[in-house]
């Protein structure tokens, strides 16, 4: 299971990030990941939870966007969505699909923070 370290790089990721705004708590960790990221979101979610206990994440969210994969048609001249990734063809002429535009993501997209002191 590579979710558990991958989990463990997003948290110490956004834990040095924070050094620079001391007294905020994270409510949300947003990520986008790509269908060919090769990961799975439940076990992203289970790592999460349990990589965060006893750090300065403890008890935020993490939110998971999954891209589908983008490639672009040199034919069509457009880019396309690729509906599965068992065939990487264009959908509209059918021609091989090799320049992938997107679906390989695995990245912090956005922490959403409050601030504990200004709450107090």
């Amino acid at each position: 299971m590579h979710e558990l370290s991958i989990v463990s790089s997003i948290v110490d990721t956004v834990t040095e990030s924070l050094v620079a705004y001391p007294g905020v708590r994270v409510r949300e960790v947003r990520l986008r990941v790509g269908v060919l990221a090769a990961v799975v979101e439940d076990s992203l979610q289970f790592c999460y939870g349990v990589v965060t206990e006893g750090t300065p994440l403890a008890g935020s969210a993490l939110v998971v966007r999954t891209l589908p994969v983008m490639a672009h048609c040199a034919l069509c001249a457009q880019d396309v969505e690729i509906a599965s990734i068992q065939s990487l063809r264009c959908p509209r002429c059918g021609s091989p699909a090799t320049d992938l535009r997107q679906g390989r993501e695995l990245e912090v997209e956005a922490i959403e923070i409050e601030d504990t002191e200004a709450m107090a």
